[in-house]
């Protein structure tokens, strides 16, 4: 994974008929949910509560056959035994029949891949110490390992005539300079301690991979009845996954193939190479991030989104389309102020079918030629379980212009969904729901949009407002501020667990994209270019005294948490006002000048979000780091921090707690021994952080008629 992808992160019972004779809760039992746990049923409805988070189950991938008529897809769960996530693969036909498992769950399975003539399915089976590309043939249900490989492969893709299957693959390199040649080694039995690393590279380690291997990824190919893989790239880069020519002789793919690519970490180019050996060829060279290369059907064009480099926080990537030979490059839609993704080619050549977010929204939408972009799906969503963030996929089926796609809304995690270019969104139709057996009996809180204007200037700001089960808008009930990370991401109404939770004991739950949140174009997104944290400050505040206003939140219970970005701000408001009760400060940046030396994306930081180095620019770093109005904190403030988090390491909580502590303000530090940056990665940490945020409001809450323990 590129650190370029990193850092956007900082941040069944079945209604179709099982297999025969397998009842639909035994197929579920079998492979979908091994962490299924029996409990005894409810007499009646019940609210969502913490061990309902193993039996969460989501589509993800979806992977729309040739002809159109069948879906391949990954379904995962969680293992309430192991604490992980555990993956299979299933398949669903178009019209939302034949739901039913195509791997037995004894191995994590992922990425599928239909052959040219839909006739088999390549897929990726893999475990702590291996990965297999393996195949399986449709009507007879048989599979081959074709590879057996010491790294996880990516971007699976078949050549055009079904005899070979190219992909991304890591290529362990040189090993660290041996500074020390002249170190004795230890007598036969002696424990000298662990290794000691030389470090020399600038970027070196990874929030959630830790020390980086080294080496880097290139581009193979591998016969479609298996055999050793061949390598088609080398050098001292960092190459894409593979997309074939329709003739089958090049590949053509975005890498980093510059000297300085570690020190530039957003210049990538779009390059082909020969099949059968040749020089690797850039088609593009503009200083900027150049991706997801998309060849024509008729192999005259190619597609790929990017955009000119101009070092700031937020940057649109566009849709651009060039010759075949890289010539001609033209951009397509300069009048469309989103960013767009996974460019898929139509059957007839007439544009693409692209992904993208507006207002808080993930849509499918239709790219023309001439730049006019038409809406096919909305709500496509559902895979970050935990907070309501942007994260789906679609798969097109050129023959037929239908598409398939992951579907999300406030009451379920991502199902499998299908809709037609031809049709709309109003042609859509969801066929799974993985979820129904679980929330199908839970009373959810319900969302509603809210949008009012900011105390700052007047700038339009949107939000969603979710309301405890059983609401009644004639009682008070405490509101929880619930703040996005990134900064340049956005929430939506999507499906949260850790929203639903807090609902769930009878909070108000209100979630914002103040300036600076991705899906409302350029302006609004650099908004807070080299002035984060600031006026997103007063945003927020505007939005919680518009759900005051409506007369069922207490102004005297208010709280307010958020992780990564959203700690930031947490940090950073109650060192600007002392309205909430409590607060809870999830992996924060508190000290910009020690963080852009210590973070994993030290080189990113430094390029995107300051103006030049610390030591050069001190009062700009300082000016916007939340220590430095540790001072002004009364709140009652929790920390919270992951121990293996090196995207926001230990450091930046310590130094708030440190302050608070000196300062005799009431504050504890909650540190998850095993948790990276992403906290909730594992549902156990996800029900922890829940519970210890859930625990430090209740200490401190009161005033409200509304507040009740609920689930």
């Amino acid at each position: 994974m590129s650190l370029t992808t990193l850092i956007a992160t900082f941040a069944l019972v079945v209604s179709s008929p099982a297999a025969p004779g397998v009842t639909a809760p035994a197929a579920r039992a079998m492979t979908a949910a091994p962490s299924a746990h029996l409990r005894a049923a409810p007499a009646d409805t019940q609210r969502f509560a913490y061990m309902d988070v193993f039996d969460l189950e989501w589509a993800g991938d979806p992977q729309i056959s040739p002809d159109g008529s069948t879906i391949a897809f990954v379904r995962t769960g969680f293992d309430v035994m192991k604490d992980r996530e555990r993956s299979s693969l299933w398949v669903v036909g178009s019209d939302g029949s034949g739901l039913r498992a195509l791997t037995d769950g004894s191995r994590d399975a992922s990425a599928p891949a239909w052959s040219p003539d839909g006739s088999q399915l390549a897929y990726v089976a893999h475990d702590e110490e291996e990965a297999e590309i393996r195949v399986r043939w449709m009507d007879t249900g048989q599979e081959a390992v074709l590879a057996r490989l010491q790294h996880a492969p990516r971007g699976l893709a078949w050549s055009p005539d079904g005899s070979r299957l190219a992909f991304a693959m890591f290529v362990p390199g040189e090993p660290a300079p041996n500074i020390a040649a002249d170190m004795p080694s230890p007598p036969k039995g002696a424990d000298w301690g662990p290794e000691i690393h030389v470090i020399d590279r600038v970027t070196w380690r990874l929030n959630g991979r830790g020390l980086l291997p080294r080496g880097h990824t290139h581009v193979f190919v591998l016969p479609a009845e298996g055999g050793t893989p061949r390598q088609v790239t080398d050098g001292p880069y960092d190459d894409g996954a593979p997309e074939w020519t329709p003739d089958g002789r090049s590949l053509v793919f975005s890498g980093d193939r510059h000297e300085d690519a570690a020190y530039d970490p957003g210049n990538s180019d779009i390059y082909s190479v020969p099949v059968d050996g040749g020089p690797v060829r850039a088609l593009t060279s503009r200083h900027g991030p150049d991706a997801a290369p998309a060849v024509s059907p008729d192999g005259s064009k190619i597609a790929y989104v990017g955009y000119d480099e101009r070092y700031q926080g937020y940057q649109v990537r566009r849709l651009y389309v060039m010759d075949a030979d890289g010539t001609g490059s033209h951009l397509v839609t300069g009048d469309f102020d989103r960013s767009v993704g996974n460019p898929t080619w139509a059957k007839d050549g007439s544009g693409l079918f692209v992904q993208y977010d507006d207002h808080g929204d993930t849509k499918v939408g239709f790219v023309a030629l001439d730049g006019k972009v038409t809406v096919l799906a909305e709500h496509v969503g559902g895979l970050s379980i935990g907070r309501p963030y942007p994260g789906g996929s679609f798969s097109v089926s050129p023959a037929t212009g239908r598409f398939a796609f992951t579907q999300s809304s406030f009451d379920h995690p991502a199902d499998v969904a299908v809709g037609s270019r031809r049709g709309g969104p109003g042609a859509v139709r969801r066929l799974t729901r993985l979820n129904d057996d679980l929330l199908g009996h839970r009373s959810l809180a319900t969302g509603e949009e809210i949008d009012f204007k900011s105390s700052y200037d007047g700038q339009e700001i949107q939000g969603w407002i979710l309301k405890p089960p059983g609401f009644d808008a004639s009682r008070e009930y405490p509101l929880i501020l619930e703040i996005h990370g990134g900064p340049y991401l956005n929430y939506g109404d999507r499906f949260a667990a850790e929203d639903q939770l807090y609902a769930a004991r009878g909070y108000v739950v209100l979630y914002l994209n103040p300036r600076g949140s991705t899906s409302y174009g350029a302006k609004f997104g650099n908004a807070i270019h080299l002035d984060y944290p600031d006026h997103d400050f007063e945003d927020l505040m505007s939005g919680v005294d518009a759900v005051v206003q409506k007369g069922y939140v207490s102004p005297d219970s208010l709280y307010v948490t958020g992780g990564s970005g959203g700690g930031v701000l947490t940090a950073w408001t109650v060192g600007h006002t002392t309205r909430f009760r409590a607060a809870v400060v999830a992996k924060p940046v508190i000290n910009w000048y020690s963080w852009v030396l210590t973070a994993d994306m030290s080189v990113f930081g430094l390029k995107y979000w300051f103006a030049g180095y610390p030591w050069d620019n001190l009062q700009n770093y300082m000016e916007h780091s939340p220590i430095t109005y540790a001072g002004h904190v009364k709140t009652p403030t929790m920390i919270m921090t992951g121990g293996e988090d090196l995207r926001t390491p230990d450091g930046e909580a310590e130094q708030f707690y440190q302050a608070l502590k000196l300062q005799k303000v009431p504050s504890v530090m909650v540190r998850i021994p095993d948790a990276t940056h992403e906290i909730a990665g594992k549902p156990s940490n996800l029900i922890a952080k829940t519970a210890y945020i859930l625990g430090w409001f209740q200490r401190y809450r009161g005033g409200a008629s509304g507040a009740d323990s609920g689930g």
